[in-house]
């Protein structure tokens, strides 16, 4: 009896629901098919004379300045909005007002040691951090109207504090050497050099926050309490201070951010977080952008890290685009634009496929 081989089943190729479907439920994914449509649309429109200035490496490399403090305050909002209930932070733009002037007065006016001004500096912000923690975890305020209101106040003290004036003394202009760009070691001459703050702030931040969330019991408490707070505490977790812990990490990240822009800006400045749209807006996008769930318990800091640069490079080839200052408003049309388009992609996917695993 002769028997005839079996052939090996076929392996069937992903079709276009299939892509659809990663690109959808996989943030990261989706993320890494935006920065490379705009990064090549606006290499198109360079090689075409489009723009009115190259629109490159090296140009992307320096943009990436700006990616600092926006990335380390998309973790910090990541953070609150994973705790659930509605958990938002206003008021991180002004925690970096305020932090910046205690920075200013610390090491550029008292004189204290560098690395002690900047523990102290992540202290206070820690500190302004806890009161929001501490008003909607324990008293019970929802998350926007309460750092809407220390928004408020911490605004006005970063103003009066020292009669709205900046702090620009020597010490605090010579910190202008924390933004310069630094050649990479190995393969660096072959590569465009990169903002020194990537390595000094940013990444530490990033491994940081990473660690938090993906290899401590307080980083699976606070998914389990931003998924379902009613469940968790039936559980016997520590809802409230796991909560309240969050809102403190986010203040202590603005008391970095505070340090990141006074060197950018040589001068610590009452306005620096709040000038202009503020940095509470871009970096809410950014965490939104980045695949944190609104109503908490889903997110990832790679989507974080992804969005940023996606924000980043986006708002670099705008400014290149347009004349004059016209680009910078399109900026905040691109802005709400993309915020739009953050909330419409995570309600689609909910619907359609039960949520996205970042």
């Amino acid at each position: 009896m002769t028997t005839v081989a079996e052939k090996p089943a076929k392996t069937e190729e992903p079709n276009r629901s299939d892509w659809l479907k990663i690109l959808l439920t996989q943030r990261i994914a989706l993320l890494a098919v935006l920065i490379v449509v705009v990064v090549v649309t606006f290499f198109i429109n360079d090689a075409g004379g489009y723009l009115t200035a190259p629109y490159d490496f090296d140009y992307m490399s320096a943009s990436l300045i700006s990616a600092v403090p926006l990335a380390m305050l998309g973790l910090a909002e990541m953070l609150v909005i994973l705790s659930g209930r509605g958990g938002i932070d206003l008021s991180v733009g002004a925690m970096v007002s305020l932090a910046g002037m205690v920075f200013g007065f610390a090491y550029g006016e008292w004189g204290w040691p560098l690395w002690l001004a900047i523990v102290a500096t992540a202290g206070f912000g820690a500190f302004l951090g806890a009161i929001n923690g501490f008003l909607v975890s324990y008293i019970g305020f929802p998350a926007l109207i309460a750092t809407l209101a220390t928004f408020y106040a911490y605004k006005s003290l970063a103003i009066v504090v020292n009669n709205q004036q900046p702090i620009s003394t020597k010490p605090i202009q010579e910190l202008f050497s924390l933004s310069k760009s630094v050649e990479l070691p190995l393969f660096g001459e072959y590569v465009p050099n990169v903002p020194l703050g990537i390595f000094t702030f940013l990444l530490p931040t990033v491994v940081a926050v990473w660690l938090l969330l993906a290899r401590t019991a307080y980083g699976r408490r606070l998914y389990a309490i931003g998924t379902n707070d009613v469940a968790a505490r039936w559980a016997g977790l520590p809802v409230r201070d796991t909560r309240f812990k969050a809102y403190v990490y986010a203040g202590l990240i603005s008391g970095l951010v505070a340090v990141v822009t006074v060197g950018q800006f040589a001068s610590a400045r009452p306005d620096a977080g709040v000038s202009g749209n503020g940095m509470a807006l871009p970096a809410i996008t950014i965490a939104v952008l980045g695949g944190v769930a609104i109503t908490g318990g889903i997110g990832r800091v790679a989507g974080v890290v992804l969005a940023t640069l996606l924000i980043v490079w986006l708002n670099a080839g705008i400014l290149l685009a347009f004349v004059g200052n016209e680009g910078s408003q399109y900026q905040l049309l691109a802005l709400g634009a993309v915020l739009v388009f953050a909330a419409l992609l995570n309600g689609l996917t909910n619907r359609r496929y039960g949520g996205t695993t970042s």
